[in-house]
């Protein structure tokens, strides 16, 4: 019996001791996998170059729109959001495809215009150029669920006009339209003559779509475009502003529209007369000035003052700034690596956001989803005027701009404790 408890004695203990192994065994494998993967996990991800990631963000932003309208489903596809203090919220839902069509349109028209690139940036572009001419005869075709009629409010005398914008900044997409659909078009637009503009900005939408025409010889009413720059000539207040009307607002609309339209308008007129030589002059000295001041309001981390209304627009508060570097318009202190690196910055905050999209889709806010920052006259559409950041794009890849080593901008050297030069206000 005593043999048998010494037996079984023993037979525990090498058990035990196998268990023992065992159990080490697998937490050295576990451990060992642990760490491997940890090891793979903490590798730094390899950072994509400014391009390619402006491109990326480019097409998370502008394929919902353009592939839906493609395929005659942006109706189907597209929410159907307002700003909870909606004017009136059945009009502005009507509104929002022409709305988002020509935001996104005058955004990524001069990288449509853009020849050459990589294998993959050609295979994109070729790609949305089939999507935004299938889009535009859906958008012009009365039988097409995405039919886009223009005559359903003032509202739309202003997207006509961002329509139109493209177009000025992409003849590619004029001469790949037939001609039935450009007289639809042509058509479309002059349907908007129909809404007086406000005393605003919005004189510049009536004048840009009479440009749209003066471009392409169509009858133009001159009248319109000279009233708008007479005006503004008048609005203007100093250092590179001018007044959104009677009253000066500390807001973004000297970029989201009126500094790029002017320079829009002036581009198209100065060809057809010498009558406003003096003024155009004017116009770009204030361009240069602006844009300086724009670059200034970037913060190191690519934020920006939330100030003023339209803030929705995000990007948009740099239309002017984007225009500029694509013009290749920048005045001497600004460097197209520091303004790159600026736009760049601004681009990755406002999308870092894990609620800058919702289903794919673009959401109401400022970072992120933020109802409460909308106006009343905020429908899903009226985000997409971020798009404007992209317009570089439309700048080849040896470009300067994408060419030449990030340079710190403004706000970035200075607080970080390097040398900057002082700023001044324009005198004219």
């Amino acid at each position: 019996m005593k043999g048998l408890q010494k037996v079984y004695h023993s037979y525990k203990l090498l058990s035990m001791h196998q268990s023992v192994f065992y159990s080490f065994s697998v937490v050295l494998i576990l451990s060992h996998v642990f760490l491997s993967l940890n090891a793979r996990t903490s590798e730094p991800i390899p950072k994509l170059n400014d391009r390619t990631y402006w491109l990326k963000e480019m097409d998370r932003m502008a394929r919902p729109v353009m592939r839906s309208l493609a395929h005659d489903s942006l109706r189907i596809n597209m929410p159907k959001i307002t700003a909870p203090n909606v004017d009136n919220k059945e009009h502005r839902i009507q509104v929002q495809y022409v709305e988002v069509l020509g935001r996104v349109l005058s955004g990524i028209s001069p990288w449509l215009a853009l020849e050459g690139g990589d294998e993959k940036e050609v295979a994109l572009r070729d790609q949305y150029r089939a999507w935004t001419i299938a889009g535009i005869k859906n958008a012009l075709d009365t039988g097409a669920r995405d039919f886009m009629a223009f005559n359903l409010g003032g509202q739309q005398l202003v997207d006509a006009s961002f329509i139109a914008l493209a177009f000025l900044r992409c003849p590619w997409l004029w001469e790949n339209l037939d001609q039935m659909d450009r007289d639809k078009l042509v058509r479309s637009i002059q349907t908007t003559r129909q809404f007086r503009p406000s005393f605003s900005n919005w004189l510049l939408f009536s004048a840009l779509n009479e440009v749209f025409f003066a471009k392409f010889g169509y009858q133009w009413d001159n009248m319109r475009i000279d009233y708008a720059l007479r005006q503004m000539d008048q609005w203007y207040v100093g250092d590179g502003m001018y007044k959104d009307g009677p009253h000066f607002a500390y807001d973004y609309y000297n970029s989201y529209v009126i500094h790029p339209y002017l320079s829009a308008i002036k581009d198209v007129i100065k060809d057809k007369t010498t009558s406003y030589d003096v003024m155009f002059n004017k116009i770009a000295v204030r361009n240069e000035r602006y844009a300086v001041i724009l670059e200034r309001l970037i913060n190191k981390d690519g934020s920006f003052p939330p100030s003023g209304r339209s803030i929705i627009y995000r990007a948009g508060a740099f239309h002017h700034l984007a225009d500029m570097a694509f013009k290749k318009r920048l005045p001497e202190e600004l460097a197209p690596g520091q303004v790159r690196a600026a736009l760049t910055a601004v681009l990755r905050k406002i999308t870092e956001s894990p609620y800058t999209y919702k289903s794919g889709w673009l959401t109401i806010g400022l970072y992120g989803e933020q109802l409460g920052l909308g106006d009343s006259y905020n429908n899903q559409g009226s985000p997409y005027l971020t798009s404007q950041i992209f317009l570089p794009l439309g700048l080849s890849e040896d470009d300067p701009f994408w060419s030449t080593p990030e340079v710190p901008w403004s706000a970035k050297k200075i607080w970080s404790g390097g040398q900057a030069k002082q700023d001044h206000k324009m005198v004219d």
